[in-house]
């Protein structure tokens, strides 16, 4: 079985902002795939509240994660989109165990 991690990234748009915020995520897939040591990258908005987005990603490694957080892509998202967000990104991480 493969070791790797998993993220789990919900977002919650500020009223009004759920297309934009849906926009700016989806932006990342692209270049987070393409990413060394990223396994899977997938955004998914929910079925029940349009104003949540989740980003489900798999990575290779905890150095492969640290690393993505450091591409420029990531870095203007994360400076430009507290003016869309009703709250911080809840990040958690998991890994297999079975």
């Amino acid at each position: 079985m493969p070791k790797y991690l998993t993220v789990l990234a919900i977002a919650r748009a500020k009223p009004g902002m759920e297309t934009e915020l849906g926009k700016r995520l989806i932006a990342l897939v692209e270049p987070s795939c393409a990413e060394e040591g990223c396994i899977s990258y997938t955004m998914h908005q929910s079925n029940d509240d349009p104003a949540v987005w989740m980003a489900y990603e798999n990575w290779r490694s905890e150095e492969d994660l640290a690393r993505h957080f450091e591409t420029p892509h990531l870095r203007n998202f994360a400076e430009t989109i507290d003016e869309i967000l009703a709250e911080p990104i809840d990040i958690r991480k998991f890994s297999i165990k079975s």
